[in-house]
């Protein structure tokens, strides 16, 4: 029929389209962000066939600037933003991906610190929607962003690019991109329905994002894990490999105020009592990851007030991230069992002395037990269980459940924003409200309590 709309049909304002008809034109296509594994036919089949067909009909834009691609169980989004911060405040204007976002679409790119607008981003889509007709096959939601992101970054005169995995990294849209430098934060059990039940198997996975030239920033420790890493980086005919706590990593950290402070070493340079504004233990490691791959990337040291400038300019959203005093109210992400124990260790050592109450909500194919166990029962007073806003969500009936069979105080509550209100009621000053269990649950959160 003449008048179907389907994925290959523009916004119907073409170039000029706005930033909702070109979003609703976006939404037409496969988003597996959005759906459970299994149910999006052979769009979930592993195959960066529909994007390199796509970035040829751009002109491969993700060829015209040097890449830093970055995969890793947990703190790959905290480590791509302390890299680019180091790459601009070195000089350069690089380019920003990461995924997925909390609040809004927009803050998936960047470009030297600046997030692209709405009308860039309309443009982009609306160009993209002209000419996806040439591929021959309708691409997915997150392939479509992802060349709309390579493409922004050429058009801008972006001179590099931080480039955050999806999901695993072999067959991730991203990897069309030849990076310089690959950088590894850890490997741990997480999607396992897509990247096997085992971390060799999702370090195998991981691994794929290793070319030709490149140099390995390995940042998971585990010698088991290590060798598949550093096999696939000789099979490739990578140029270097780093691995933390052999050549480059992270000493003495300890909390500070407003951060954490530690002690930064490379192959090229030692750095003593560095300070970031985030939380958390882990967030040390994500900085020796950051440091070493903008140290492959330029082949050269970073000044010592160089980076200093960058790592305290540095924001986490979502990530430990403080929204409010008396009580204490923290955003955390964490929605596996690793980033559960790293927000507890922050719990205890960052924020201690305070009783918690936990607003939790779990996408399905999670377990909420597993969450509050690595969070730590000890530390937890009440759990206010709620159901995130996606349609991939598990019941707040069901979060209630695991926490009432750990011996945990919970309440159901019909929403986030109900949830928060909640807690915020039973918190006395000195308590602290932490935010945690999914992106959606925190993003939701965040845009109601950043106003």
């Amino acid at each position: 029929m003449a008048d179907e709309v389907g994925p290959f049909s523009p916004p119907a304002a073409g170039l000029n389209a706005s930033i909702g008809e070109a979003l609703a034109w976006l939404d037409r296509h496969i988003n597996l962000e959005a759906i459970e594994s299994g149910k999006a036919g052979r769009h979930a089949l592993p195959t960066l066939e529909r994007i390199a067909a796509l970035c040829k009909v751009l002109g491969d834009p993700q060829s015209s600037y040097p890449v830093v691609h970055i995969t890793g169980t947990n703190g790959k989004g905290s480590t791509a933003r302390m890299c680019s911060a180091l790459l601009a405040s070195a000089g350069l204007n690089p380019g920003l991906y990461t995924s997925p976002h909390l609040e809004s679409i927009n803050e998936r790119m960047a470009i030297g610190g600046r997030t692209i607008t709405d009308a860039e981003l309309s443009r982009e889509l609306a160009a993209m929607a002209e000419l996806e007709v040439f591929v021959g096959e309708s691409a997915t939601w997150f392939e479509i962003l992802t060349a709309t992101a390579f493409t922004w970054f050429a058009e801008e005169a972006a001179d590099s690019a931080v480039i955050e995995v999806g999901l695993g990294g072999r067959f991730d849209a991203t990897n069309v991109a030849d990076a310089l430098v690959a950088v590894v934060t850890n490997v741990e059990l997480d999607h396992v329905d897509i990247l096997g039940p085992t971390r060799a198997q999702i370090a195998s996975e991981k691994a794929g994002i290793v070319k030709a030239g490149s140099t390995l920033v390995l940042g998971e420790e585990d010698p088991d894990i290590a060798r598949i890493f550093e096999a696939e980086a000789a099979a490739a005919g990578a140029a270097a490999v780093w691995c933390r706590g052999r050549d480059f990593g992270a000493e003495r950290s300890r909390p500070a105020v407003g951060g954490r402070v530690f002690d930064l070493y490379t192959p090229l340079s030692r750095y003593e009592d560095v300070f970031v504004p985030v939380f958390g233990a882990h967030q040390a490691d994500n900085a020796a990851c950051a440091l070493a791959a903008a140290q492959a990337l330029f082949g050269a040291p970073i000044g010592e007030e160089v980076m200093a400038d960058a790592f305290a300019s540095v924001t986490a959203p979502g990530r430990l991230e403080v929204l409010g005093h008396r009580p204490l109210i923290v955003l955390d992400s964490a929605h596996n069992a690793a980033g559960a124990r790293a927000a507890g260790a922050a719990l205890s050592e960052d924020f201690g002395g305070n009783r918690v109450l936990v607003v939790m909500g779990c996408l399905r194919g999670r377990d909420p037990a597993d969450l509050l166990r690595g969070l730590g029962p000890e530390l937890i007073s009440t759990v206010l269980a709620c159901s995130p806003p996606s349609p991939r969500a598990q019941s707040a009936a069901a979060v209630a459940s695991a926490a009432a069979a750990l011996g945990l105080a919970t309440e159901e509550c019909a929403g986030v924003a109900e949830a928060v209100e909640r807690a915020l009621q039973l918190a006395g000053e000195d308590d602290l409200v932490l935010v945690t269990g999914s992106l959606y649950v925190v993003g939701a959160a965040r845009s109601l309590l950043a106003r």
